[in-house]
């Protein structure tokens, strides 16, 4: 398919499984579930959940510039939680990323994530 393109950063760990970090489709970016791994040790942030968080959006920020895109292009985003309890701490830190008219987003509990990471976080945006 022509108007389909798989991407990824070198600037961000790999991918933890057989998937692409973004695949372009027409108009949009897909981004594959994001979670606080460091670039520099591929390992997950372990200091605090607020560090995941921010280092995961961090990943998504890097994610999409290196596709020619950003933050304020995202039109979608799904958030997981390990602990549904973490909402509130989450939203704060995720308002510092999407300052304006935040794009659509579902959050939603799940009972583990790879690599035991507290959350992860999938976006789509525009290309």
């Amino acid at each position: 398919m022509a108007d389909r393109e798989a991407l990824s950063s070198e600037r961000i760990p790999p991918a933890v499984g057989p998937y692409s970090h973004a695949v372009r489709a027409g108009d949009f970016l897909f981004c594959s579930g994001i979670i606080g791994l460091s670039p520099e040790t591929n390992e997950l942030v372990e200091d605090s959940f607020e560090a995941e968080v921010r280092q995961a959006l961090d990943n998504l920020a890097t994610l999409l510039a290196d596709c020619g895109t950003g933050l304020d292009r995202v039109v979608k985003t799904t958030v997981f939680l390990v602990e549904l309890g973490q909402f509130t701490a989450f939203n704060e830190i995720y308002r510092e990323y999407f300052v304006e008219d935040p794009p659509a987003r579902s959050t939603v509990e799940m009972a583990a994530l790879p690599l035991d990471a507290r959350m992860e976080l999938e976006a789509i945006a525009l290309a």
